[in-house]
């Protein structure tokens, strides 16, 4: 946890991956994002992965260190105490992260009507307003049927939903610049932020859609095989598989030096007319001749004999191990400082991250874990919408709001 967002207040009105992350990584920066849902949970209260108790993990990872108001959002006055959190006053409010639809009860035009500089974050599936999750973006965009082996024709969705992930980073940099902007004119704006629009750009910005414009065609399955450079899978002799790139001249040439492979490669590149010190490119375009080189070199030789060498001489390189293996990884989890043990809503004790970049002139504050549903309905009403306690009791008496 850091201060930089400090002061400011954020509210959350959204489910599953990309929203929640937004106000996730608002919050690990210090802003104050105030979560509502429909009382008894929204529709991401209980996703699995489950603790044995039953509780979502999937939940309170994604909603650490926000504050939880519950509300009848199928009643109109449960609708309207969300407008007016969206909308709430002060300079520092009046942020709104959401995936509801473009019309309705949270359309800009209804809060905006309550706060003319309100900013308003809108993730969305398809830019015309249909229904689209990362997992159907995906495969619309194309990706699955890249994916996969070449002697295997069935498409390959991946298990990481990155447009997701993506859209959520996106869409906290948004707001941000969004803010910035309200700072210096006074004026408030609704983004709204597609997952088939960040889909679409990404590969376009990567070069993959003027591929095919270019007349290089669709780009065939590579298997593990990287495009473009060297890169792929290998077995060392004791039966260790390493993921092993090769992108720079120095993760080349300490490569080969360390696998002994230098005259079999100095041999081809007499034989093609090439050379593969410098261009990744060129080492791709002859993987069918180097590859077979290389596997015969990592099949001569034990991974605890290469993994030294290869750090020595800076080759990069990744074991393949499962997540439970990786927990033991100091490198990823074992006493990595972004983690802390925290006591969950769930009632498990395990080690929770806080924010992932590092700022070494800032103290790290500690991860905080995610509220109980509808743990601060009476304090956020109370102090953000100025509620007073008679007015919040009777709204708990009428079912419009529920605590924890």
């Amino acid at each position: 946890m850091y201060d930089l967002l400090k002061g400011l207040t954020v509210v959350e009105g959204s489910a599953f991956i990309a929203g929640p992350t937004c106000g996730l990584y608002l919050a690990q920066l210090g802003a104050e994002v105030i979560r509502f849902d429909n009382i008894g949970g929204g529709p991401d209260f209980r996703r699995w992965p489950l603790s044995p108790n039953g509780s979502s993990l999937y939940w309170e990872g994604l909603n650490k260190g926000k504050k939880s108001v519950a509300l009848d959002l199928s009643r109109p006055e449960g609708r309207e105490i969300a407008q007016r959190l969206a909308a709430a006053p002060g300079a520092d409010a009046g942020l709104f992260v959401t995936n509801f639809p473009v019309e309705g009860f949270l359309s800009y035009e209804k809060l905006k009507a309550l706060r003319d500089d309100l900013i308003c974050v809108r993730v969305m599936g398809w830019a015309d307003g249909g229904p689209g999750v990362d997992y159907t973006i995906n495969s619309a965009i194309g990706v699955p049927l890249m994916t996969g082996h070449p002697d295997d024709p069935r498409p390959v969705n991946h298990v990481l939903p990155a447009w997701d992930l993506l859209t959520g980073a996106f869409a906290a940099f948004n707001m941000v610049a969004a803010l910035l902007a309200r700072m210096r004119t006074g004026q408030g704006r609704e983004i709204r932020i597609p997952l088939s629009d960040v889909a679409a750009a990404t590969l376009a910005n990567m070069g993959m859609t003027a591929e095919i414009l270019a007349g290089g065609g669709e780009r065939p399955r590579q298997g593990n095989t990287l495009f473009g450079a060297f890169g792929r899978d290998f077995v060392t002799r004791d039966g260790k598989r390493l993921m092993v790139v090769a992108i720079t001249p120095r993760q080349w040439t300490g490569l080969i030096q360390v696998l002994g492979v230098g005259a079999e490669v100095a041999a081809l590149e007499a034989v093609r007319g090439v050379d593969f010190s410098k261009d990744e490119g060129v080492r791709f375009a002859h993987v069918d001749a180097l590859m077979p080189i290389f596997e015969a070199g990592f099949a001569r030789a034990d991974s605890t004999d290469l993994l030294p060498r290869f750090d020595e001489l800076g080759v990069c390189w990744g074991p393949y191990q499962t997540l439970e293996q990786a927990l033991e990884d100091p490198r990823l989890f074992k006493g990595n400082p972004i983690f802390s043990d925290l006591a969950q809503v769930s009632g498990a004790t395990y080690p929770v991250p806080g924010y992932a970049a590092t700022l070494p002139q800032d103290d790290r504050g500690d991860a905080r874990p995610a509220a109980r549903l509808g743990e601060h309905t009476e304090e956020v009403l109370g102090d953000l919408l100025r509620l007073d306690g008679a007015e919040i009791a009777r709204l708990h008496d009428a079912g419009i709001v529920a605590s924890a």
